[in-house]
């Protein structure tokens, strides 16, 4: 893995940034585009789920349990294998 990425979004009307590795980067586009929403529209619905973890450790465990569900889906369509 290479060194982090930084992102801006607004959560709750604010804005904050959130700092991730590339490849995290890749899958959570895979999961938005597949989920037909944009990234910040994704990022908002990690925020409201992740129940007091920190944002960035919410987003890797999302992307995390999106690519197993990918995996055991045999790959699905516009999942983390096809996200290049």
């Amino acid at each position: 893995m290479t060194g982090l990425r930084k992102r801006s979004v607004q959560l709750a009307g604010h804005a904050t940034s959130i700092a991730l590795e590339p490849e995290f980067w890749t899958v959570l586009e895979a999961m938005a585009k597949a989920q037909g929403l944009s990234l910040a529209a994704l990022m908002v619905r990690i925020d409201a789920d992740r129940a007091g973890r920190p944002l960035a450790s919410a987003c890797r465990v999302a992307a995390l349990a999106y690519t197993r569900r990918a995996a055991s889906a045999g790959g699905a369509r516009g999942g983390p294998s096809s996200a290049g």
